[in-house]
């Protein structure tokens, strides 16, 4: 158990608890700090994102790298606060890197005499054949990845990954609760990690 630490609730001492117990791989205390902070962690990221498939899986994203990192939480602040850091600097991240991928079609600027003109900047997406056969290898061994994976992992990541599929639509076709899913679909991605990980790839 952590030391008890005065400054810090009932509920971030529970935590602290929890987290002793994650350290040493006890998975459900992992379920029960994901129960506790899943909605919370979505709502915020849902503000930042304003797109709910994204925030589902940056929510992922953001809990995969906390317990990923568990050892190297420390108690100068609690549990929450750490944890939501992680989920905010994911999501800025995120809108960083989509930012770059948006094409401004609608910039105005002003001329010197007066007048404004819009001006149309866009930036070739277009891939030349070496960064097209580099992306295409890469893809593969995505695919050949995924198909290490346990049955029930592997459909999972086809059905969010390959298919598009919501999570709501993945617990409509595979008739599971839609906490399930989302708690499956994060260890998933956590095996997949792990093994993309051997070959020096990342999903």
């Amino acid at each position: 158990m952590e030391d008890i630490i005065p400054k810090f609730s009932t509920r971030a001492q529970e935590d602290l608890e929890l987290v002793g117990l994650a350290k040493t791989g006890d998975q459900a205390a992992f379920g029960k700090l994901m129960g506790r902070y899943r909605d919370s962690v979505f709502f915020m990221v849902l503000k930042m994102v304003h797109n709910r498939d994204d925030a589902d899986d940056l929510t992922i994203e953001a809990f995969g790298k906390a317990f990923n990192n568990i050892g190297n939480y420390s108690a100068d602040f609690a549990f929450s606060t750490w944890l939501f850091k992680i989920a905010t600097n994911n999501s800025i991240d995120f809108i960083r890197k989509k930012k770059l991928l948006t094409t401004s079609i609608d910039q105005t600027i002003e001329t010197e005499d007066g007048e404004t003109n819009t001006t149309i900047s866009v930036r070739d997406q277009g891939l030349d054949p070496e960064q097209t056969m580099v992306k295409e290898q890469r893809a593969e061994k995505i695919r050949a990845s995924v198909k290490k994976l346990p049955p029930k992992y592997r459909e999972l990541i086809e059905l969010r990954y390959i298919e598009e599929l919501a999570y709501e639509e993945i617990a409509e076709k595979l008739d599971v609760p839609l906490g399930t899913v989302k708690a499956q679909l994060f260890r998933a991605k956590d095996m997949l990690f792990q093994i993309l990980k051997t070959t020096k790839e990342k999903f």
